[in-house]
């Protein structure tokens, strides 16, 4: 007993450290991960308009979802994706152009539903401002061009949206973001447009076409799970992460199913968590190198813990304030060693120029170039930092 009380006494500040500078105590809110299939799976299950048994959006593989595609004449596809669009367009294993017909459609009827609820009687003022927010939200993302791979708006929302030709890619990546971003937060412009997925991707992308433009590239921006929200609980635990990770894997399932090229998987802040997560569930057919850059920590103690057959590349600016974060984990809280430690065994690369947490893929950074050459795989440009052995020999 004397035993236990001395290690709690021990260990009970550093907990305080973590719970300080990592999450602030009470100043976020805790979130229910948003998991299973998307809304209309129920109308799904119960169609027997083709008469055979549709696949279950629960249970069945990326490569299940493909075969039952691929079977299916045009008119049957159209049908489904009119009866069912938000089940196609979140389904993994679908052809990229029938998703994105699909999730066209779901945006289209839930904006028709938000322009109902912002009048409605019975709502109150606060319920009608939020629904004519999400009406011009969704006015945003069915502008001309846009390319929506998945679209769920349970919760805080969840979106995966495609820049470039997916279809034709040679070269391809998936940015999977860290905290405070949903489907509000994706792709608002500003000052930290750098900071949040569609801005990320845009400027890999357009890095990586300048770079090789007679390369077909696309990068993925991907909201797909539940991010914490603010400095709360949520962004020291595993929770939220081992709810994404399986969403993850299984969207890179999906891609490897449509015939895309294995991606460069950039996983920047809590997104690291998520990757850590899913890495051990992944080969370099699914995901041709994991980029994680300011990182709290991928819940293990170096590459070889995370038990993965995929490449770990790391990056960290330093004036990154993830640095001044105690890089532990005790009773649960805290993500463990820096991927950016020469000792965790990553491909450490250059981010002198970033800006800081949200600037890593800011136009004219280092850690931009390094990730486009990533991305590229032209590993002979990338600009190892100084003490990474394990960058200089990969190149």
């Amino acid at each position: 007993m004397k035993r236990r009380r001395t290690r709690a006494l021990l260990v009970a500040p550093l907990v305080g450290a973590v719970l300080a500078t990592t999450v602030g105590v009470t100043s976020g809110t805790e979130q229910t991960p948003v998991t299973g299939p998307a809304p209309g799976a129920a109308a799904w299950r119960a169609d027997s308009a083709l008469g055979r048994t549709l696949p279950d959006p629960a249970t069945a593989s990326p490569e299940r979802v493909a075969g039952f595609f691929a079977e299916l004449s045009g008119n049957e596809r159209r049908g489904l994706v009119r009866r069912h669009p938000m089940t196609v367009g979140n389904l993994d294993g679908v052809p990229l152009r029938v998703r994105y017909q699909a999730n066209r459609l779901a945006l289209k009827r839930e904006q028709r539903r938000q322009s109902a609820r912002a009048t409605a009687e019975g709502l109150t003022r606060e319920d009608h401002r939020q629904a004519r927010e999400k009406v011009r939200r969704y006015a945003r993302l069915l502008a001309p061009g846009r390319q929506i791979l998945a679209f769920d708006p349970r919760g805080r929302g969840q979106i995966a949206e495609v820049f470039g030709d997916l279809a034709h890619a040679t070269r391809t990546a998936v940015v999977v973001p860290g905290s405070d971003i949903d489907l509000a937060d994706f792709d608002r412009g500003g000052e930290n447009r750098y900071g949040r997925p569609a801005g990320m991707a845009a400027a890999l992308h357009d890095r990586m076409v300048r770079r090789a433009p007679h390369t077909r590239s696309a990068v993925v921006a991907w909201v797909g799970y539940t991010t914490p929200v603010g400095l709360g609980p949520d962004a020291a635990t595993g929770k939220l992460a081992e709810a994404g990770a399986p969403r993850l894997v299984r969207f890179l399932a999906g891609l490897k199913r449509t015939g895309a090229p294995a991606p460069a998987v950039l996983c920047h802040s809590y997104g690291s968590v998520v990757c850590g997560r899913a890495a051990s569930r992944l080969d370099r057919s699914e995901a041709a190198g994991l980029i994680v850059f300011g990182s709290p920590g991928m819940r293990a103690g170096s590459v070889a813990d995370l038990h993965t057959r995929v490449p770990v590349w790391a990056a960290r600016a330093a004036e990154d304030w993830i640095g001044r974060v105690p890089h532990v984990r005790v009773l649960g809280l805290g993500h463990g060693t820096d991927p950016a430690d020469p000792g965790f065994g990553a491909r450490v690369v250059t981010a002198a120029d970033a800006d800081g947490h949200s600037g890593y893929l800011k136009p004219g950074t280092d850690s931009l170039d390094n990730f486009a050459s990533i991305a590229l795989r032209a590993y002979g440009t990338v600009r190892c930092a100084p003490a990474s052995r394990e960058c200089a020999d990969a190149r």
